[in-house]
Order: structure tokens, then sequence, then C-alpha cells
């Protein structure tokens, strides 16, 4: 069992940088992530990917441990983007002959296209939590995209229903969810960013969706929100467009941006109760901040959360930053976790 963490503990939203000997770095930084598969950004031969992949897992964990984090992710070393991994893993989808829907920004991109029932043929990131829970004697957290998010991200020429289609996929990440509880997890994240960039449909069953998704979770949950990767979306909205919805949810933290969104923490009160995983590390930049600023940061939204719930976390990913400046802001939030921990 891992040891109990410490007030204020550290986390990362999950994803880091994959070497440059795994993935082809240059090219994931030129195109919107993946929502199908795309084997082609791999650099390892199909027959070493995996235990290449291991390798990479294995140098994610080692950077969180020596920066000093409480809580480690896998990293998302395996994965071409945050959702594609698991979404096109799912039964219902055709891979070969994608749909198309608009992204974030406007532009049409390929996604799984829905021509049957989503269902699971079997778990699907068990094995990588099992690997996370074998190589760490530190609390180990697992993400895996929301439901929401999923619908948005594909085609439906199935359901024809679009709440129907993000229903069903709520069923599948509860199940998911219920194994990675069973293999070894210790809290589980769902990431929902489109939550954020689709308000009006999420205000229609967004809630519906997620309280179904971690409906009886076995242990703590944590669902994650944002504006999207700062190397993808440079501009940020002066606020949420749909947070205090999720005050009537299940789930027991909800992780925001606010070091490159300077959001003002009044908007986390509605959200009392819950605990909040905070986000203060700015990824739209390489530089890495001191650990004071990133200190300031958490100092000034401690009078709108709950200090006992709080976690101190990175506003997104660390996927695109360069390999050093990752470590090195990871390093800075668990220095700053320490100088305020001295102080409350």
């Amino acid at each position: 069992m891992p040891a109990p963490l410490p007030l204020l503990p550290t986390a990362i939203v999950g994803s880091l940088p994959q070497p440059g000997w795994l993935i082809d770095r240059e090219r994931l930084a030129h195109q919107f992530p993946p929502r199908v598969r795309a084997r082609e950004l791999w650099r390892v031969a199909p027959e070493l990917l995996e235990e290449a992949q291991d390798d990479a897992t294995l140098l994610a964990v080692r950077a969180q441990e020596d920066a000093g984090l409480d809580v480690l992710t896998d990293g998302e070393q395996r994965r071409e983007s945050y959702s594609n991994h698991f979404a096109t893993a799912l039964d219902g989808v055709d891979l070969d002959t994608p749909g198309t829907v608009l992204n974030r920004s406007g532009t049409p991109i390929p996604v799984p296209r829905v021509v049957g029932e989503i269902r699971r043929r079997g778990p699907v990131q068990v094995r990588d939590v099992r690997f996370l829970r074998e190589h760490t004697d530190r609390t180990v957290k697992v993400t895996l995209p929301g439901p929401f998010t999923m619908a948005q991200q594909a085609q439906d020429d199935h359901y024809r229903d679009d709440r129907a289609l993000a229903l069903a996929y709520a069923d599948v990440v509860r199940a998911e969810i219920a194994d990675l509880f069973a293999a070894g997890a210790d809290v589980v994240q769902i990431d929902e960013p489109w939550l954020q960039a689709r308000p009006e449909v999420a205000r229609r069953y967004g809630a519906e969706v997620v309280s179904r998704a971690l409906e009886d979770a076995a242990g703590p949950t944590v669902l994650h929100v944002c504006f999207g990767y700062a190397a993808m979306v440079a501009e940020r909205p002066e606020g949420y467009s749909f947070l205090p919805e999720l005050a009537d949810t299940p789930v027991g933290t909800v992780s925001v941006e606010t070091a490159q969104s300077h959001l003002d923490p009044a908007e986390l009160r509605p959200l009392r109760g819950k605990g909040i995983a905070l986000g203060v590390l700015d990824l739209s930049t390489p530089e890495v901040e001191a650990p004071e600023v990133v200190a300031d940061r958490v100092r000034r939204a401690l009078d709108d959360v709950d200090v006992e719930k709080l976690v101190l976390s990175s506003d997104c990913g660390l996927k695109y930053l360069p390999r050093a400046s990752a470590e090195g802001k990871m390093r800075s939030l668990a220095q700053a976790a320490e100088l305020l921990r001295a102080e409350v």
C-alpha cells in the first residue's frame, strides 16, 4: 500500500513528453492530436513497440519520483493522444473508414465512425496500470478519456442521438474504471476537455453522462477539464463555461487550469466540498517557473478552495514540452508544495 498522501499532494494531469527515439516528436507537434490511430508516429518497429513503450514508461515514472511528486501516472507513453488509445480499442467503431467532426479550432478532422453498439472487448488499460503499480510504491493515477469527450470526437452513424451515444460511452468507461481499480489503481481520472469546448451540449446532458461513468467507482476519481493543450490552443477565455454543473456529480476532485488562463479563483467556489486539482504550471512556455512563482499561484486560490482537499498539479498534460522543461517544472511544483506546507 502506498504511504498516506501529505497535505497539498502534487501530481501532473497525465502525460509527459515521449522520448524522440520512441515517437516522431516533430510530426506530433505539427498535427492536431489524432482521434483515430496514427501508427506512423512511432519510430519503433511494431514487434518491438510494447517493450519500447515499457522502457519509456519507466523513464516517466523515475522522472516523477526524482522530481518529488506524490501521485504518479505512467506519463501516457503508450498513447498517440490522450483519447485515441482507449477510444480506438472499442467495438462499434469503424477506423478504416473514419468519420469527420470539427475540432475545437473549427477544423475538420478524422474521427472514429460509430457503426454499432459501443462495447469493450475486454479491459483496455489493465496491463498499463499493473505495470505502473509494479514499478513504484507511490500513489498511482490512471487516466482515460471521458464519455462526453469521446462522443464529441466521433461521427455517429448508429445511435443517431448524441445523448444516447454519450451514455453508451459512459457505460464502457464505468466498466473500465472498475477494472482499473481492481488492477491496482489508487486514483482514476477521466479527461473531459470538451465539456468546456461544447458548453451548450454539455449543459443538456454532460453532468448526467459524467455521473453515469463515475457511478459506484471503487476509489477516488478526478475529472480534468481544460482549454486544450497550450501547444495547440494559445488563446484562453477568462473563465470556464462549464464548471458549477459538476458540483452535483459524484466526481471527487475537479482538475482545472489556472496558470496560463489566470483563472479567477472565485470561479471555484461553487465546487466547495469537492477536491480541486489546481493547475499551476504554465505549459505555454518551456521556461521553468521558480518554486515561489508556483506557490504564489496557489496562494491566490487558498480562500476559495478546501485546502484539505487541494492537489497541486499542472494546467494540462506536459506532452509537448521538451523533456528538460517538463522535469524542471515538476521539480518546481514539488518544491512549491514544500514551501506552502510550512505556511498552512
